[in-house]
């Protein structure tokens, strides 16, 4: 009987060894991913610092520069007050020094004396109004362009790219290329969109199958062996690996990835002759937490968190 008990004693206090033991392997892994968003933390607010510099020297600069002009206009109304002809040339800093230089240097012009003079003088004055005229036909015509051109305008950085999340509803083999996958993937629209990735090598097929990921929705669509595909799959990619890039817990299809500091609309469509994407790859990067960035900032779900590589730290995307 003692023998009995001893044994039904031992057992429980194994059984509750036991439990212990895994209570302290999950106490590891909360304490482990803890560290990590305390170092994500650090990290959006040393972005977030720069970026808060930044914005308030573009404004001190605006400053200046609106200080830099009241001052050129008060010179142009002294200069007209002391009889000093003013030529319009455009962007020139020449004239306006020649100008200030006559101003104070000279003596104002003393009145005319003879009809040559006054025929000069006339001449002059015509003179500046067939200037002023094509200056006037020069800016409008410089407007048109830039009318036409439309976005032209804004700066080539990443909020030219329409990135969102998508959901891998089926994944198969290219029946045409070893190498390649074909999923349908519902990005929020009202049907799916074909795309065709190079990833047979790097991810089982069965980890493609309800894949939630990111996608850039706004390339033109291209014919990869036969298959027209309408997105690209974003991964970390290096001559070695490729590993898809996780998206933050709870994002839903459609939702857009944003870039602090870079708003504006994407395009509807980049235009391949532009080379709008060759442009901005080479600063997709992820960083040494293996977050995904551009420039340094974090690929986010505003809400929800930032885009990351499973492993693949200091690499580059596309």
């Amino acid at each position: 009987m003692f023998l009995v008990r001893s044994w039904m004693k031992m057992a429980a206090n194994n059984a509750v060894l036991n439990r212990l033991e895994q209570k302290g392997a999950e106490a590891d892994q909360v304490i482990e991913y803890l560290k990590q968003q305390v170092a994500l933390l650090k990290e959006k607010a040393i972005l977030q610092a720069s970026l808060r510099e930044e914005k308030k020297l573009r404004v001190e600069n605006a400053k200046l520069k609106k200080e830099i002009d009241l001052l050129k206009q008060e010179l142009i109304q002294a200069e007209i007050r002391n009889g000093v002809k003013q030529v319009s040339v455009p962007h020139s800093e020449t004239a306006s020094t020649a100008s200030f230089s006559e101003g104070f240097s000279q003596p104002p012009p003393a009145a005319a004396a003879t009809p040559g003079a006054k025929d000069q003088s006339k001449g002059a004055g015509e003179e500046k109004k067939k200037k002023d005229k094509a200056e006037k036909k020069g800016e409008k015509k410089e407007k048109k362009q830039q009318s036409a051109a439309g976005d032209d305008s804004k700066p080539i950085d990443v909020s030219r790219l329409d990135l969102r999340i998508g959901c891998i509803t089926t994944a198969k083999k290219h029946p045409d290329a070893d190498s390649l996958y074909i999923e349908e993937v519902d990005v929020g629209e009202a049907s799916p969109r074909t795309v065709v990735s190079g990833l047979v090598k790097f991810v089982p097929l069965e980890e493609m199958q309800n894949r939630v990921a990111v996608f850039l929705c706004n390339l033109k669509p291209v014919k990869m062996r036969g298959v027209v595909s309408q997105a690209m799959l974003m991964c970390a990619s290096s001559p070695e690996n490729v590993e898809i890039l996780i998206p933050p817990p709870g994002v839903v299809p459609g939702e857009r990835i944003t870039f602090e500091g870079f708003s504006g609309e994407p395009e509807r469509e980049l235009n391949p002759k532009k080379k709008m994407w060759e442009q901005i790859q080479p600063d997709l990067h992820t960083n040494g937490q293996c977050v995904a960035t551009y420039k340094g900032v974090p690929f986010e779900v505003k809400g929800k968190g930032v885009c990351r590589a499973a492993t693949m730290a200091n690499s580059g995307i596309k």
